[in-house]
């Protein structure tokens, strides 16, 4: 027993000494990149024992002591993992290479989660994040010609408010929502409060096979965004400064006051009228002698600053170990607004600025070695400031408040106004009458809870989300106005202005509104992925509720207000693969909503997809080896969309209604009536049936990847019919008895189809690296069914025709002459002379009138969308050339702004009509861009018609950014891994056919804040 105890401890003894003598082999060396520059930070770490290892330094060297037969592995951001056994070498240098990321490996987020790319069969566009470059605080103003499948356009340019609205393939209904889910990091949230730095993966989904899963909210596709995470490794800290100068792509232009009244007295003139102003009145609006009874004010100038700075910053900090890593992030942006303020004032601001606070901590936890706890924090706090004129005002006014109308203010003090509400002077409007500040409080709580069950059997696992969001919105107006006086039109014997006011004093109020809501998701998942030989198996089962609580103020006592908001469902997908060359999936979803009623408050909604990559053939591998990959996909489906614009809509309600009174009770007599009592009726009518709108998705598609991938792209194909959108019926018989409340019920029909698409072309010319990148998307509706009473005249239907399409009279030019006139049908819009518009009789009838307005150009939101770029890399520099456009997008103008002198002296004219003009003996040309001018209205010229239709196409620079990446023996030296400088350009250039204001609104009148080009330096520094 003493000889076995003995020889016990000799083999320890041994063992243990030649452990320590192993401990003592100490290995140093250098890493570095491709370039042979050193790699600052790089992690050099030993296999299969956790936490331990050590980093390079300023030189990129590295010194460790290790067992002799271990493995080192280092590892560095952006770079392939590379391992070196020791084996007793004392010296190992490594020169690590980036990481290439072929097609075969790229990840893509879907509903159900992460998958590699060709596995996918669904139509889902995987969003590059470094692509979505915008200087403002919204990033769905990137989304528009860089994103696949999804038509945007921003329609205004006001700080807070600059916030494109976007459709993914187009607008298939005209009931209440067309608008994408949007998830992050899987609950609905907003898209636009999403700091861009803070996003790892943005996916979009846009068929049935990939928004099945949620059911009756998936009709109008998903957007999906997950936000970065740690990972194990040192701190690492990424930092983001941008400055940017802000100023306006188009503002309409006026003429100035003397041309105005020159205009004025034509139009008087042509229509046989003594004209208002004299030579001398002209000559005093000309020489500015009397500026107080003939003012000549450039409204437009007097408000508007040339431009306005915008300020960003942002920082994150990452890392962590074996168990526990975090991601931690901060980021501020800080807009100008463009209106010039009184630089008395100094208690408070009057400009339309924004400022927006950004936060969010991501921490992840190994609990044990199957058990991953994901807890995330995030919130963002906006202040919107504004003057105390609403915006609507502000732009009516600026745009139509004329040079002549009045000055800004008179010598005696007081305020010039032209008349009440929207006709105060514009610089009234900005600085004079207080200010309001709006607050958007956001906190957003995420807990995950993934656990790995391999221990029963490999691939499956098991998912548990819970998200608690709380919302509040406050907004404090505080406005005040002194008295506001207009001159009449002469001096009196005195030579002193006779004033007469026009709006009362009102001094400082205050108006608080506050609104809010309060969210609470809960998710369960369970996951299988196994792979058996060639044959690849995956099933996902997901639970989902959620319920959205109103906390805003509710004055009247509305008990509805009160009544949460619930959905509920249960989801599932199952997968096949074999030998990544076909692919199989069924998805589901079975959900439901508190909306409706029992029996109709749930639906399923399955939907199928397959796939053939026509590349893993082996005569394909065989004899194309550039053929990478060449995926041919199908999918076919039912998604729903729930949103009304009522809620419980198979509740009657009742009220009251003296018209529908009656007297009961009472003796009535000559000198008495009797009680009145109101009659109840209806303000809801019950419809049981209601339910969602069923969207029944086709998608042919064709994902492909040739020449080691210099070559990539997607084209898809889809087709969408849209049943049961809600509408009101209006065109009931009269013997219903329900003809002034109407009900509601599941009526319409749309039909949509069109193709989206994008490919990119890498390729290196010499040391530079070139990509070239371009994506389309086209979509085109057609109404199938819509409730409307029958018409003679089928172009007078909206079945047949585009949602949101434009109708009016097809103009065919100006009367040249009376003859003309004489000989022409009759237009029944008043009394027309040379110089007026002429409309095509449609019908045939020899009048002119509503039966000849038609369906005229394309849709009031543009059908086209579509962006192409360039970026190039050479010795630290990069370039970056997007453009984007849209087209097959028309409107109409129509108002005081686009109508010269339609509203007599309310109105502006734009320097466009000075010269395009039809004027009696100057340019009689019939097809001149502008009728005749007339005063205070023209029920014949200025009516909705092909004359005022424009086109909404343009092709703008979107982007330009020209940057430098600073050597790395360079910024070493300051203990830095990597500094990059740059500018950025965007909205620099645009191409229209229209000018008179930014295209891309859409607006007819043009009264809304411009759009912004701007001009951005920026600096990001990695430590």
């Amino acid at each position: 027993m003493k000889k076995l105890f003995f020889l016990f401890l000799l083999v320890v003894g041994y063992t243990t000494a030649s452990y320590a003598q192993e401990q003592q082999i100490e290995v140093t060396g250098i890493v570095t990149d491709g370039n042979n520059e050193p790699l600052i930070g790089a992690n050099v770490t030993v296999k299969n024992m956790p936490g331990f290892g050590v980093m390079t330094d300023m030189d990129g060297r590295y010194k460790i002591k290790v067992p002799e037969y271990s493995t080192l592995i280092f590892s560095y951001i952006g770079f392939e993992k590379l391992e070196k056994l020791v084996k007793g070498n004392k010296v190992i240098n490594v020169v690590m290479q980036e990481d290439k990321t072929t097609s075969l490996d790229e990840v893509t987020i879907t509903g159900t989660g992460a998958q590699k790319k060709i596995t996918v069969t669904g139509a889902v566009t995987t969003v590059d994040v470094s692509q979505l470059r915008t200087p403002s605080a919204s990033i769905t103003n990137a989304l528009a010609g860089n994103v696949p499948g999804i038509l945007a356009r921003q329609v205004s340019g006001q700080p807070g408010e600059n916030i494109s609205e976007f459709w993914i393939r187009g607008i298939s209904t005209f009931g209440a929502g067309s608008s994408a889910l949007v998830l992050v990091d899987g609950f609905e949230r907003s898209l636009n409060e999403v700091n861009v730095e803070d996003i790892q993966d943005f996916s979009v989904l846009k068929d049935a096979s990939a928004t099945a899963i949620y059911g009756s909210r998936g009709a109008n596709g998903v957007v999906l965004i997950t936000t970065k995470r740690g990972k194990e490794g040192k701190t690492r800290v990424n930092a983001k400064v941008e400055t940017s100068y802000s100023t306006r792509t188009k503002t309409p232009e006026f003429v100035d006051g003397v041309r105005y009244v020159q205009m004025v007295n034509e139009a008087f003139t042509t229509r046989s009228k003594l004209a208002p102003y004299t030579d001398s009145d002209v000559e005093l609006f000309r020489s500015g002698l009397d500026p107080e009874l003939f003012p000549n004010v450039d409204w437009m100038d007097m408000i508007l600053k040339k431009g306005a700075p915008i300020y960003r910053a942002t920082v994150d900090l990452s890392g962590g170990g074996t168990t526990a890593r975090y991601f931690v992030s901060a980021s501020y942006v800080d807009e100008g607004g463009m209106y010039k303020t009184d630089k008395g004032l100094k208690e408070y601001d009057t400009n339309a600025n924004y400022r927006r606070w950004n936060y969010r901590m991501n921490v992840d936890l190994d609990l044990t070695k199957t058990t991953l706890l994901k807890v995330g924090v995030s919130g963002s706090l906006d202040k919107q400031n504004q003057p105390g004129g609403t915006a609507s005002q502000v732009w009516i006014s600026a745009l139509s408040y004329n040079p002549i109308a009045t000055p800004v203010q008179y010598k005696n003090g007081r305020w010039a106004a032209q008349g009440t509400n929207n006709q105060i002077n514009p610089w009234f409007l900005v600085t004079q009458m207080g200010y309001a500040e709006n607050w958007n409080n956001k906190i957003q709580t995420t807990v995950n809870l993934e656990q790995d069950f391999k221990f029963i059997t490999e691939g499956l696992k098991f998912i548990g989300r819970f998200g608690y969001d709380t919302n509040t919105y406050n907004s404090n107006a505080h406005r005040k106005w002194p008295d506001m006086w207009r001159a009449q039109n002469q001096r009196n014997g005195l030579g002193q202005l006779e004033l007469k006011k026009v709006v009362d004093e009102q001094l400082m109020t205050l108006s608080p509104t506050s609104t809010g809501n309060r969210k609470e998701y809960l998710e369960a998942e369970l996951h299988y992925n196994r792979t058996f030989g060639d044959h690849m198996v995956g099933g996902v089962l997901k639970y989902t509720q959620d319920k959205t609580v109103n906390t805003s103020e509710n004055p009247t006592k509305d008990a509805i207000m009160g009544i949460e908001n619930r959905h509920q469902g249960l989801a599932g997908r199952f997968t096949y693969g074999w030998k990544y060359r076909y692919f199989f999936d069924f998805n589901f979803g079975y959900n439901g909503s508190e909306n409706f009623a029992t029996g109709h408050q749930f639906g399923f909604f399955p939907a199928y997809s397959v796939a053939w990559n026509i590349a893993e053939e082996s005569f394909i591998k065989k004899n194309l080896k550039w053929m990478n990959m060449f995926k041919v996909r199908y999918s076919y489906g039912k998604v729903g969309n729930d949103f009304l614009t009522k809620r419980f809509p198979y509740l009657s309600t009742y009220k009251t209604e003296d018209k529908y009174g009656y007297y009961f009770g009472d003796v009535r007599t000559s000198t008495f009536s009797g009680a009145f009592y109101p009659g109840l009726t209806y303000s809801n009518f019950a419809s049981n049936d209601i339910s969602w709108e069923i969207a029944k998705k086709h998608d042919v598609g064709l994902d492909f990847s040739l020449f080691n991938d210099k070559v990539t792209g997607t084209v898809d194909y889809f087709h969408e019919r849209r049943d049961g959108i809600y509408m009101q019926r209006t065109f009931l018989p009269y013997s219903t008895g329900l003809l002034e409340y109407s009900p509601f019920d599941n009526v319409g029909s749309v039909l949509s189809k069109g193709f989206d698409g994008n490919i990119a072309i890498n390729q290196k010319v010499g040391e530079v690296n070139l990509t070239f990148r371009g994506n389309m998307t086209y979509s085109k509706n057609e109404i199938k069914e819509y409730d409307e009473q029958y018409n003679h005249y089928d172009y007078k239907y909206r079945r047949g025709y585009r949602v949101d399409q434009l109708r009016g009279l097809i103009a065919e030019g100006l009367f040249s002459d009376y003859d003309e006139i004489r000989n022409s049908p009759q237009q029944t819009f008043g009394e027309v002379a040379p110089g007026d518009i002429k409309y095509k009789d449609v019908n045939g009838d020899g009048v002119i009138d509503g039966n000849d307005e038609v369906p005229i150009g394309a849709t009031t939101k543009p059908n086209l969308i579509y962006g192409f770029g360039l970026s190039a890399a050479w010795k630290g520099f990069d370039f970056n050339l997007h453009f984007q456009g849209a087209g097959k997008s028309s409107f109409s103008l129509y108002g005081s702004v686009a109508y010269p002198l339609s509203q007599g002296y309310w109105g502006n004219i734009l320097t466009d009509v000075d010269g395009n003009y039809w004027s009696l003996g100057t340019n009689e040309d019939p097809h001149a861009k502008y009728p005749r001018l007339s005063f205070n209205g023209n029920s014949n010229n200025f009516r909705t018609s092909t004359y005022w239709m424009r086109d909404g196409s343009y092709l703008r620079l979107k982007n330009l950014e020209v940057g430098y990446t600073l050597p790395t023996h360079w910024v070493n030296r300051v203990y830095l891994n990597k500094v990059r400088i740059y500018f950025m350009g965007t909205n620099l250039l645009t191409f229209s056919k229209f000018d008179l204001w930014d295209p891309e609104m859409g607006s007819g009148t043009g009264e809304k804040y411009p759009l912004s080009r701007t001009y951005t330096v920026g600096l990001t520094v990695n430590l």
